[in-house]
């Protein structure tokens, strides 16, 4: 099971209000699902939870984007797949190195 929050942490960014999708990926599903999304007071939220609880957090204002289009609960389009999974397998190198410390 891996989580990921991405936002748009960019001051110059073309959104007017922060915003931040939570993604879920389980060995079981097809496909990384979004969770969670929000922007303002809510990608705030969204953004302490994770940090809360240690899931790592991608800024990315074009696939925050993207991922924004899609549904809650819903699995994320084909189109994202290997930009999704790239980072994926980033956070679970991370879980590996910190849990070998």
């Amino acid at each position: 099971m891996s989580e990921q929050i991405i936002d748009n942490n960019d001051d110059q960014s073309i959104f007017k209000k922060k915003t931040a999708i939570a993604v879920h990926y389980d060995e079981d599903d097809v496909a990384p699902r979004v969770v969670a999304k929000g922007k303002g007071e809510i990608a705030k939220r969204i953004i302490a939870v994770a940090l809360e609880n240690n899931i790592p957090i991608q800024e990315d204002m074009i696939l925050a984007s993207a991922l924004s289009q899609v549904d809650l609960e819903e699995m994320i389009p084909p189109e994202l797949y290997s930009v999704v999974a790239e980072i994926l397998a980033f956070v679970y190198r991370l879980r590996l190195k910190s849990e070998s410390k």
